[in-house]
């Protein structure tokens, strides 16, 4: 069974956390942290159940095999070493017994305390920092969305133009080009075309304008973004500082061994531990999900115009009828870049200078020369005649 197409992926620039609604993802962050700090009391309460069992499986061995021992012809040193073994564990089965009970009694209790004091709620609205954060975000950031709307439409309404323009310039060349039209018909594209050329020069101006207004608004608006953020991260800071000292402490009390191997087993845990910095944290959330993202503010996009899919059969057909030659070719200039899609293909940047040795086709194609010696097709349109 043939698989489906895969969907191109998602730009990330357009995930960047300036895009209108991406501030979400911060704004969830505090739902994300309590739902974390329950995840990590019922991680824990399990471990204390873990440790109770554990300890009850050691008196229970200690017991039954304590009996057996007593009833055994032993005496002397090797009893109190045997006897010993049962000594140790009963200690040991007390102290997994104290362990279970502080982790429910003191390391669950202190986090359940801490949530009710730093998550409270709203009726109906959720975490209150959620919220806040949220309608924050919005109104710092819907004066930003409605100017980058209209920008988005100055954009379209240009592009727009420029097509029409185009389609224009193709017409007047049609009739140009055409002896059995008058000179009243061809004035009337030309007409056509020099008043879609004003339009297009209107947008152009609209499209700039509404972009200036976008970003002389933009140092505003990243300052509000920005401070509303800040706020976030400190809440989130603390946050952190709190379940840091949290690891510590159900550490303090698991770390009960003073066995070697034991010991390099919990310094290895505790350094992570100790490893844990809240300004490392918040300085990958900024990057990865606040303002150190990478964005691509709006700039001008200007228009370029379709290619014409070159025959080639067609051509070669032409090419064999010895088409005309340019004797020692005309210097054209590239006004856009251009990239080859076949090796017969030239390919070139926007401003290069190369020749052109050979008249354009029907296909709207000529034949060129770049300075590098290399010879080949090129769309027609894509360049003019260098001064």
């Amino acid at each position: 069974m043939a698989s489906l197409p895969k969907e191109p992926p998602e730009d990330p620039k357009k995930l960047s956390f300036w895009m209108p609604g991406n501030y979400v993802r911060t704004v969830h962050r505090t739902d994300q942290s309590f739902q974390a700090s329950n995840d990590l009391v019922a991680c824990f309460l399990e471990r204390a159940k873990v440790e109770k069992q554990y300890a009850q499986q050691l008196s229970q061995w200690s017991t039954k095999w304590k009996t057996i021992v007593e009833s055994r012809p032993l005496y002397g040193s090797l009893m109190k070493a045997w006897q010993c073994f049962f000594t140790s564990t009963e200690r040991l089965s007390a102290l997994h017994s104290s362990i279970s009970q502080s982790l429910v009694a003191e390391e669950g209790e202190r986090i359940k305390t801490w949530q009710k004091e730093t998550f409270p709620k709203k009726i109906f609205c959720g975490f209150k920092e959620s919220h806040e954060n949220k309608i924050s975000f919005s109104r710092a950031q819907k004066p930003w969305t409605k100017k980058l709307v209209k920008l988005e439409k100055a954009r379209e309404a240009y592009h727009k133009a420029c097509q029409r323009e185009q389609a224009a310039i193709d017409k007047e060349k049609q009739a140009n080009d055409n002896p059995e039209l008058s000179p009243e018909k061809k004035q009337k594209f030309t007409d056509a075309k020099v008043t879609l050329t004003e339009e297009k020069a209107k947008m152009k101006d609209r499209y700039e304008k509404t972009l200036e207004d976008v970003t002389t608004y933009t140092p505003r608006y990243m300052e509000e973004m920005e401070a509303i953020f800040e706020q976030s991260q400190e809440e989130e800071r603390m946050r952190i500082s709190f379940l840091k000292q949290a690891f510590l402490s159900i550490h303090r009390h698991l770390d009960i061994t003073n066995n070697e191997s034991v010991k390099a087993v919990y310094s290895e845990l505790h350094d992570t531990l100790m490893g844990i910095s809240d300004q490392d944290d918040l300085k990958w959330w900024k990057v990865s999900h606040g303002p150190g993202m990478p964005t691509d503010w709006p700039k001008i996009q200007e228009w370029v115009p379709p290619v014409k899919k070159l025959k080639r059969k067609k051509r070669d057909q032409k090419r064999n009828n010895s088409r005309p030659v340019m004797i020692g070719g005309v210097k054209v200039r590239a006004i856009y870049d251009y990239t080859g899609e076949e090796g017969d293909e030239l390919t070139f940047k926007s401003g290069e200078v190369f020749l052109k040795v050979e008249e354009e086709d029907d296909q709207g194609w000529c034949r060129g020369v770049l300075s590098g010696g290399k010879e080949g097709f090129y769309p027609a349109n894509y360049v003019e005649v260098a001064e």
